[in-house]
């Protein structure tokens, strides 16, 4: 299976942002450790992260299209609103799995919710960065 990882606005600056919540992991420390995880199982995966709605739209709109079976996508706050995000998920023609590495559902309540869950194959939330590696497995096991 190739899959794309997809970080939203602010995931960039993961390792000195809010370290206390987010933990000490750098966007390039995730990239690194999902594609080891990635090459031991025989697939394939994309990091790709934007501060722009619009690039993540565009990538989840063409991950069919660029060969990807399957996302892992983490929205960053686009998660509570964007809609743009949410109908391209629900477009993109392959399964999405949600990631959030705290967990939404206890924390701030402009946070509680999230209007792309709905639209995706499954969610992983507040298991750190090992959520991605779960997202991973989990597009391997419904892509089979």
């Amino acid at each position: 299976m190739k899959a794309l990882v997809l970080l939203g606005p602010n995931l960039g600056a993961l390792g000195r942002r809010d370290p206390e919540t987010y933990g000490s992991a750098t966007l390039d420390d995730i990239r690194r450790e999902l594609e080891s995880w990635a090459g031991e199982h025989g697939h394939e995966v994309e990091v790709a992260q934007s501060d722009h709605e619009g690039d993540l739209v565009g990538r989840l709109l063409s991950a069919k299209d660029d060969g990807f079976g399957g996302v892992v996508l983490n929205p960053g706050a686009l998660t509570h609103y964007s809609y743009a995000v949410r109908d391209a998920v629900e477009a993109a023609g392959v399964p999405v799995v949600e990631v959030h590495q705290t967990n939404i559902y206890a924390r701030e309540s402009f946070r509680q919710h999230s209007v792309i869950t709905a639209v995706c194959a499954g969610a992983v939330v507040g298991l750190g960065t090992r959520g991605y590696h779960l997202a991973l497995e989990a597009l391997a096991w419904i892509t089979r």
